[in-house]
């Protein structure tokens, strides 16, 4: 079981898209996903949230929490915690910061990168192990977690065949990813049926971390008049992760999750 894989593929992720007014999670939305690992169903939670906040000079902040923790009878043996954040401004869609911090009872993780989009660096902190600490150059684009764009893409419009081209960041490293929509799918969850559009994010040259180990990401869009990830999957040769969408809670704006979600073929 590795849920610090699964932590670190939901919060520290970035994206490259054009700066414009972010609008992949509304105010208050939340994501409660039932994890599963192998023949175990209920390994595990994850719980993703977001919220606006004031910032200075008037701008507002998006705050994105992903928190992730081991459940049922793999806690007995495994007591995995993580809570990872991305601070984004509503109004130019890009990063301001994130941040993770976890433990499974052996090792701990506390890390920290700002986003200075004058200097175009960021600088990346590790209070756990402080000679990680560094200060690298953001390549050109702006920034965005992989989970807010790939929420994102119920915007997008994308067919199965047709792709979009990201620029990912896990901390300290910025490399390219495109994320393929491969075909339409029925899904069930304990939300109920759903027909959805299978993405994949895929790193097509000098594949790193778990792509370069044969790993895969896969991610279902449900098609229905609200659009939702209503099941994550991350492959690893040491088995598979499946994350089903268990509860999804709507601002009071939008109509409510489960019915309008639901899409017909």
């Amino acid at each position: 079981m590795n849920f610090r894989r699964l932590a670190v593929l939901f919060p520290l992720m970035a994206a490259t898209l054009c700066a414009a007014p972010f609008l992949a999670f509304r105010n208050g939305e939340t994501f409660t996903y039932r994890v599963g690992w192998g023949p175990l169903g209920r390994a595990g939670e994850l719980v993703i949230a977001a919220r606006e906040e004031p910032a200075a000079g008037g701008a507002t902040e998006v705050h994105i929490t992903t928190d992730i923790a081991s459940r049922g009878l793999v806690r007995g043996f495994y007591a995995y915690d993580n809570r990872g954040e991305v601070v984004i401004d509503r109004q130019t869609g890009r990063v301001v910061l994130t941040r993770e911090k976890g433990s499974d009872g052996k090792r701990n993780t506390d890390t920290e990168t700002v986003f200075d989009y004058v200097r175009h660096k960021a600088v990346y902190t590790d209070r756990v192990r402080p000679n990680k600490n560094e200060t690298v150059a953001i390549p050109e684009g702006d920034p965005i977690d992989l989970i807010s764009a790939l929420v994102g893409t119920r915007d997008w419009n994308l067919a199965p065949g047709e792709k979009k081209d990201m620029l990912v960041n896990f901390g300290n490293e910025f490399f390219p990813v495109a994320i393929y929509a491969e075909a339409y799918e029925e899904v069930r969850t304990p939300l109920g049926k759903y027909r959805t559009l299978r993405l994949a994010p895929r790193m097509e040259k000098d594949p790193r971390g778990v792509f370069k180990r044969g790993g895969e990401i896969k991610v279902w869009i449900s098609q229905g008049e609200v659009k939702l990830p209503v099941k994550m999957q991350l492959k690893l040769k040491i088995g598979a992760a499946t994350l089903l969408l268990s509860d999804y809670k709507n601002p009071p704006a939008t109509p409510a999750a489960a019915p309008a979600a639901r899409g017909g073929s």
